[in-house]
């Protein structure tokens, strides 16, 4: 094992995370747009439960408001804010964050960590239609200059397919120009929210009785509540952004969500009241009561702010839906590196760090996008649907929370008490969603179900490919030293290469697959100076540029275990460079002066990278089951990205073998938890990447 030499890691979101007006808005802009939106069609969801506007009492109303109000101070600010932020992974959040800090206490903590972001996904991809769906509804007979442009609701989806299409399309471009608008469209948005509601509270005090818990515990049993319990499905769309703040929590810092939250918290509880006046004071009006998707936020806007209204609303609703879409690019990108998404081709489109799109994951969205618009039509029935996935995710936050608190030593009747506080409420608010399952609760149920299951199929068939429990012909590299020297030194072969580099799967010292040994031995003899064997480990920790080395005594054989974060772009090439250069330096392989170069001085040779694809092999030997998991994860692997492509190679040397996958099972069994080893990095080194980066541009 190598020397160690240590640097204090950077996190490349850090600029962000000191407090400034700067930093605040973009916080606006990144974090809260999800929860910033539901004034558009909680308090319509919630008339629509019991009737209509014609149909409500003044308890009702009160009642109603306080559920609301509630609710995004229980789950948004107690569970999210002053809870869950402190649940951070060097500074990230979102529920893989979560996971990869607490895995290591239960192998089952990866089934919770992949049903809640499958839900996160499918809730993910409704959101955008909703949002801009809802918007767009506030034009219908709206008069611009004495015409009204919308005014059947065929030209309201026509409306929201276009802007959602052309929302879609433009992220392969980046939202770096766009985003810098982001924070103050939205700190008009919540300005906005907070004065209308504030005009009408002024009005009448007595709203603010719907702040005493007591009005929301009896109109949960009050007849005059028509839904019962089950108004809480509706309640609920208050705080669905509320998962979405801790997951954006590495885009801004915590600090920056402190200090924004309260205001924000303050203008969305004064609008909420703002319309519970204005409902009170119309709920006679019989041409409201007979308008069918009457929206109280629109209905209760002076007509002389009512285009603003609209115009400014259709923005907030595109600016959450774009943080959604970016938002489920890094949630994909985080489940690929932990192994429990297929690879998906990554793009980088600016020179923003972390800014990434991801083509077949738009694509998809987008799809999936427009056809919810066309199924459901209205925001109200798109409504039935929303809030079920994230219920769900919600719940398997707060089950790993629990193993979050544990692992911080906090008594297990304190961790107990706040979990099943937390608990209990999300699994009443499940329930009360589910009632909405047949009116359109089951389409986000088959979105995340799909999802849920290519996560199994991945993951599970990973695991049994890779699982000591099967024989799967790996071999000692010490049992071919003597062949590597020999071949090394054999003049009568040309070079393959400099550097061989075979791209691994062991994290066994000595260990590697027989694949591998018989390309370079016995399918063609590949002569090189240095034959590297290299694994890539995901660590726990976001941001890990780490790898230790193994030479076995000698200067021709090197065994590299690569240890990159969860968010780190898996570029093996520009990693083995930075390696190469290292081990040269300490004298543990010799220089490589290379005679033809364009490149003064270089004493670092040429590389050839070497990778194997299995296909399963008809001689098999597995159960049924298992057998058609390996196969659809193949199947899967046919749609993925080019593995050369994946470690950043398409440019590079590359070699890439296709042998029979032969499978044999074992007495001993291990589960699907197995997949995601976590492995040691005390004894690492750690990679300066960025002066490679320019080396490789340059070399290239």
């Amino acid at each position: 094992m190598k020397d160690i030499y240590n640097k204090k890691e950077s996190n490349p979101k850090s600029a962000l995370k000191k407090v400034s007006v700067a930093t605040i808005l973009i916080t606006l802009g990144v974090v809260y747009g999800d929860i910033g939106t539901s004034p558009l069609y909680v308090m319509k969801a919630i008339l629509a439960d019991n009737g209509g506007i014609g149909k409500v009492s003044t308890d009702y109303v009160i009642g109603s408001l306080s559920l609301v109000f509630w609710t995004v101070m229980i789950m948004t600010t107690f569970k999210y804010v002053l809870i869950a932020l402190k649940a951070d992974n060097k500074g990230e959040g979102g529920i893989f964050s979560l996971y990869t800090l607490v895995r290591k206490r239960h192998r089952w903590l990866i089934v919770i960590a992949m049903i809640g972001g499958a839900a996160l996904l499918a809730d993910g991809m409704l959101t955008p239609a909703v949002t801009v769906t809802t918007a767009i509804e506030g034009l219908k007979g709206v008069k611009f200059f004495g015409e009204s442009l919308i005014t059947e609701q065929s030209q309201v989806i026509i409306t929201t397919i276009i802007i959602l299409s052309v929302l879609f399309f433009i992220q392969k471009f980046g939202t770096n120009s766009i985003g810098r608008l982001f924070g103050p469209v939205m700190a008009v948005w919540f300005t906005f929210l907070g004065v209308t509601g504030l005009f009408y509270v002024f009005q009448d005090f007595t709203i603010l009785r719907a702040l005493n818990p007591i009005y929301a515990i009896r109109i949960l049993f009050s007849p005059e509540n028509h839904s019962g319990i089950f108004i809480l499905g509706s309640v609920f769309l208050a705080t669905t952004g509320a998962e979405a703040l801790y997951s954006d929590m590495g885009h801004v810092g915590a600090k920056n969500i402190y200090a924004s939250w309260p205001y924000v918290c303050v203008c969305l509880v004064f609008n909420y009241l703002g319309q519970g006046v204005w409902i009170l004071n119309n709920r006679n009006n019989a041409v409201l009561a007979a308008t069918p998707e009457m929206n109280p936020f629109y209905s209760m806007l002076p007509k002389n702010i009512l285009i603003f209204g609209i115009i400014i609303s259709t923005l907030a609703a595109i600016i959450a839906s774009q943080a959604l879409i970016s938002g489920s690019y890094t949630l994909v990108s985080e489940a690929i590196k932990l192994k429990i998404l297929p690879r998906l081709k990554i793009i980088y489109p600016s020179n923003i760090k972390g800014q990434l799109y991801m083509p077949s994951v738009n694509n998809l969205m987008w799809v999936i996008c427009v056809l919810i618009v066309f199924y459901f039509k209205t925001s109200s029935h798109m409504e039935a649907a929303y809030g079920l996935a994230i219920t769900l995710t919600m719940l398997m936050t707060t089950m790993l929370l629990y193993q979050f608190m544990r692992l911080k030593k906090i008594k297990p009747i304190f961790a107990g008490f706040i979990v099943g506080f937390f608990g209990t409420i999300e699994t009443i608010f499940f329930l009360s969603s589910l009632v909405k399952f047949t009116h359109g609760g089951y389409v986000t149920a088959i979105i995340a179900l799909s999802i849920l299951t290519i996560m199994f199929i991945w993951s599970y068939g990973g695991s049994i490919k890779s699982s000591e429990t099967y024989q799967a012909n790996a071999v000692s590299i010490l049992s071919f030293k003597e062949q590597l020297h020999t071949l090394s030194n054999d003049d009568s072969i040309p070079y393959f290469a400099t550097n061989l580099i075979a791209l691994c799967k062991s994290h066994a010292p000595t260990k590697i697959k027989r694949d591998i040994m018989y390309s370079i031995l016995d399918k063609r003899p590949k002569r090189a100076k240095v034959y590297w064997f290299v694994t890539v480990n995901v660590t726990d920790e976001p941001y890990t540029q780490k790898y230790t080395v193994e030479t076995y005594d000698t200067d021709y054989i090197v065994n590299v275990q690569l240890y990159l974060g969860f968010r780190v772009d898996q570029k093996i090439n520009v990693f083995m460079r930075q390696v190469v250069k290292d081990l040269m330096q300490d004298g543990t392989i010799l220089r490589q002066p290379q005679k033809y170069t364009i490149i003064p001085d270089r004493q670092v040779g040429d590389f050839s990278f070497l990778i194997i694809k299995d296909e399963l092999s008809p001689e098999t030997e597995l159960p049924q089951f298992e057998k058609f998991i390996v196969r659809a994860r193949l199947s899967l692997e046919r749609f993925t990205v080019a593995p050369d492509r994946w470690y950043g190679l398409e440019y590079a040397d590359t070699s890439i073998e296709h042998v029979p996958l032969m499978l044999h099972s074992v007495k001993k069994r291990y589960s699907i938890y197995n997949h995601l080893k976590r492995v040691p990095v005390e004894e690492t080194r750690e990679m300066n990447v960025d002066s490679e980066i320019d080396d490789q541009e340059n070399e290239d």
